[in-house]
Order: structure tokens, then sequence, then C-alpha cells
């Protein structure tokens, strides 16, 4: 098993940056890639941003010029920046860690980015 705890969401004005990290803890070793997502009502959960163990990254086309992210640890921690936030970023924001074993997935509780105008 794999716990996942997001922190660092909050609200912010337009223009303006956050970082997100994402902390995991249990098996972590068993984790080969983690990714952020972010999800508004009605709409489907969507990949922001993923990282694998190796360091490769992938962005979604929306807003890879304007986030980045990164590990530590092994991917233990996992931080977002988000850059010259739009209020369309409003959203909950998701660590998702994705197992070597068996397509098991594990997701955090969350957190809240509010982008003011």
């Amino acid at each position: 098993q794999v716990q996942l705890v997001e922190s660092g969401g909050g609200l912010v004005q337009a223009g303006g940056s956050l970082r997100l990290s994402c902390a995991a803890s249990g098996s972590t070793a068993s984790i080969k890639a983690v990714g952020w997502y972010r999800q508004v009502p009605g709409k489907q959960r969507e990949l922001v941003a993923r990282i694998s163990k190796l360091g490769r990254t992938n962005y979604a086309e929306s807003v890879k010029d304007r986030c980045a992210i990164s590990m530590d640890n092994d991917l233990n921690t996992v931080s977002l920046t988000l850059l010259s936030l739009k209020p369309e970023a409003t959203a909950v924001y998701y660590c998702n860690a994705e197992s070597q074993y068996n397509g098991l997935e594990y997701w955090g509780q969350g957190t809240q980015v509010t982008v003011s105008s």
C-alpha cells in the first residue's frame, strides 16, 4: 500500500504561482511514476503532469509552458510548480502513484487550488 498526501494548494491571484507537493509513504519502492491530475466539478479528472522513476516527464498541452514537475528522494516527494496561473486552473489537484505491480494505482485526497481574477 502507498499513502499519498498533497499539500500546497490555496488561493492565489491570476498571474501568481503555487508549488504543490505530494508526499508518499508506505510501499514507495513499488512506485514507478507519479502524476498530478486536476478535476473541476462536472468534468473528468485530467492529467496535468507526470514523472517516472527515471525522471521522464510529460505534460498536458494546456499547461506545459507554465508548470514543472520534479521529484526528490526517488519519487517519495513529487512537486508541481504552477506558474502564471489563470482562473481556469481552479480545480482540485490530485496526486497519483502508479505501482509496478498489477496495474495498481493510488490517489491522494486532493488539494484545492483557486485562482482569482
